[in-house]
């Protein structure tokens, strides 16, 4: 191991928080959960289908990251825009009304 590896290792021990429980589990480069299809490929090689899935999640998955999302926050981000401005679970006599006091 080289000097600068093992700044960096110690840099690295340094800066630990708890917080890093939260940091985004990796599969070489990409998300782990974007692998899990990979299990799958295991058991059957030669299906040119589950390639074909594994490849376009893995896309997927690039995409998300370069959008700065995960896949949590993008479940999220979609609920979101499907449901819209208006936020139907209020029934309107419920929803707050701008008062002036004053």
């Amino acid at each position: 191991m080289s000097a600068a590896e093992e700044l960096e290792n110690l840099q690295e021990k340094m800066n630990w928080h708890w917080r890093n429980s939260m940091r985004v589990v990796r599969f070489f480069a990409f998300d782990a959960r974007a692998a899990f299809i990979g299990v799958f490929l295991l058991f059957r090689l030669t299906s040119w289908r589950l390639w074909l899935i594994f490849i376009v999640n893995l896309v997927f998955f690039r995409y998300l990251e370069n959008k700065g999302l995960t896949v949590p926050a993008a479940m999220r981000n979609l609920r979101a825009w499907v449901v819209g401005v208006e936020r139907p679970g209020w029934v309107a006599v419920k929803r707050r009304k701008f008062m002036d006091y004053g």
